[in-house]
């Protein structure tokens, strides 16, 4: 009965998703219509079919996989760069005290004055890599940092009244503590950290890359073929999101389920 609830939830938030995409396709295609200029705003059909054009030349498969390889690996890297240091971090109360200005600074300083300083230290390729891990660290670091300091007490005394191994309190309590802010950050960061790798492409002028497509659809006024490269990124940016939430999402039904086994042999011993 309630894996039935489950499913029919799913399906109305899909269905709603869907609706809102609708929406907002026709509101563009409305404005385009009275825009009337596609220098300015060119309609969804004419967008969806330069993207199907692009998608058949080489270069464009080779520009978007590098982007994607370049963007990819830097947040990947954050991700477990952030969720190991916010472990180590809730152990040691000094290195969060050290680390906490780091990632302070970080968050505060524009995306752009990032872009401009390492374009003096490091070379234009893993510039976006180096830019997109920027961005998502600090937010991975901080939500897991949240949710391992929220960790219960009172399990964590139980834990060592019984003295359990490290390996099964950080499995059992820490891990499962971690989680839903791990899931909270990732869908925080994943998006950002594709507008600014995509930003340091554009700023860098990235050899083979969707960063380049843009400023060059820019710089000669071909607005159609701007919005159909924004329009890649975006579907790009939300199927790696989902992919990224995949194990995350897969440990939380994971634990759900068990949790859920628990009680129901608690209900039958009663």
């Amino acid at each position: 009965m309630h894996a039935r609830s489950e499913r029919a939830q799913k399906t109305i938030r899909i269905l709603y998703g869907g609706i809102a995409i609708l929406f907002w396709i026709g509101v563009w295609w409305l404005i385009s219509l009275a825009v009337d200029s596609e220098l300015l705003l060119p309609s969804p059909p004419k967008v969806l079919l330069r993207l199907g054009q692009l998608s058949l030349t080489g270069g464009f498969w080779k520009n978007t996989g590098l982007s994607l390889l370049r963007v990819v690996s830097g947040i990947l890297g954050a991700l477990v760069v952030g969720y190991l240091l916010a472990f180590l971090c809730a152990r040691f109360s000094f290195l969060y005290a050290l680390v906490k200005p780091f990632m302070t600074v970080i968050k505060a300083t524009p995306v752009a004055s990032f872009i401009i300083l390492l374009l003096l230290w490091i070379g234009r390729d893993i510039l976006p890599a180096i830019i997109s891990a920027l961005i998502v660290l600090p937010v991975i670091w901080e939500n897991v940092t949240e949710g391992l300091r929220r960790t219960d007490r009172s399990l964590l005394e139980m834990a060592k009244t019984f003295h359990l191994s490290q390996w099964t309190v950080l499995r059992v309590l820490y891990i499962p503590a971690a989680r839903p802010y791990l899931l909270a950050g990732c869908r925080a960061s994943v998006g950002m950290g594709w507008k600014a790798g995509i930003a340091a492409e554009v700023l860098a002028v990235t050899a083979f890359s969707i960063g380049k497509s843009l400023y060059e659809s820019k710089l000669y006024l071909e607005t159609v073929d701007l919005f159909a490269w924004t329009l890649c990124v975006i579907l790009i940016s939300v199927v790696t999101e989902k992919l990224f939430l995949l194990p995350v999402l897969h440990g939380r039904k994971k634990n759900e389920k068990k949790n859920q086994e628990k009680e129901g042999d608690g209900h039958a011993a009663i």
